[in-house]
């Protein structure tokens, strides 16, 4: 995998609008190593390829939402609102622009999508197992996978879970200790 592309690059990239992980057109084209008119001439270029839910324009709310949120010289030079890619539109677009980097950035944004997924699913599944053992397994994997999608140079070297149970609210703690790979 190249070095350029990694899945720590992706992290603060990622971000969810309409209940989807999206990555933003602009993000897309540093990922692709290509200009942003690029990617949005590929979508034009192509419109029965990027259904709703392969890409999206933003709203002008959402714009405006993001723009008080992400660090504003990444919008400054824009006025027209960015479109949001999902996995698929991800993967869409890498066959479309059809470079190397493309394949590549395609590949670890996939991975990290489905990391993504699967600590989503996780979180959901430990709160309908009773099983202590699994529970403590689930968790663990949980842990992995959030030092995975932050930070892939990490190992766990060391867990500790503590589980409160309320009648109104589940409180929910793991810490994960770290060390580097050697």
């Amino acid at each position: 995998m190249s070095d350029i592309v990694k899945i720590e690059n992706l992290k603060d990239m990622i971000i969810e609008i309409r209940e989807h992980n999206v990555l933003l057109d602009s993000d897309v084209a540093h990922l692709y190593g290509v200009e942003t008119k690029r990617i949005n001439e590929a979508v034009k270029n192509n419109p029965d390829k990027f259904p709703q839910d392969y890409m999206f324009e933003i709203s002008k709310d959402e714009f405006a939402d993001l723009r008080s949120k992400i660090s504003t010289t990444k919008f400054a030079k824009t006025r027209v609102a960015p479109k949001a890619f999902t996995e698929k539109g991800l993967y869409m677009l890498a066959t479309i622009l059809r470079s190397k980097q493309a394949v590549e950035a395609t590949f670890v944004i996939i991975e990290t999508f489905t990391k993504i997924r699967e600590l989503s699913r996780s979180v959901k599944e430990l709160s309908t197992i009773q099983d202590k053992s699994q529970q403590k397994a689930l968790m663990k994997r949980s842990g992995e996978l959030i030092a995975e999608i932050l930070d892939g140079d990490l190992q766990t070297s060391d867990a500790e879970t503590s589980i409160e149970l309320n009648f109104a609210v589940l409180k929910f703690k793991h810490t994960i200790k770290k060390s580097h790979k050697k």
